[in-house]
């Protein structure tokens, strides 16, 4: 018996804070935030938006942070 392994189909969405981590050599202001992100050994890996945003107010994030974690998250919506 074969087995056909479709690729097309796509896999679960990762959760935002390990995709985040993943982000490098965008060019834009994410970069900064998943780099501080993975030095950040505290950092919710597997939280969602909402997690990262929390995990930010507690480290007394400034609005550009933010702002970044608002395009990053846009962009998670849509991959």
């Amino acid at each position: 018996m074969m087995i056909n392994y479709d690729d097309s189909e796509p896999g679960p969405k990762p959760a935002f804070g390990k995709w985040l981590l993943g982000q490098r050599d965008r060019g834009d202001w994410v970069d900064g935030i998943a780099e501080a992100a993975r030095a950040d050994r505290t950092f919710p890996k597997g939280g969602d938006p909402e997690a990262v945003r929390a995990h930010l107010r507690k480290q007394q994030a400034d609005g550009d942070a933010f702002a970044a974690i608002d395009d990053a998250e846009s962009d998670w919506m849509a991959d």
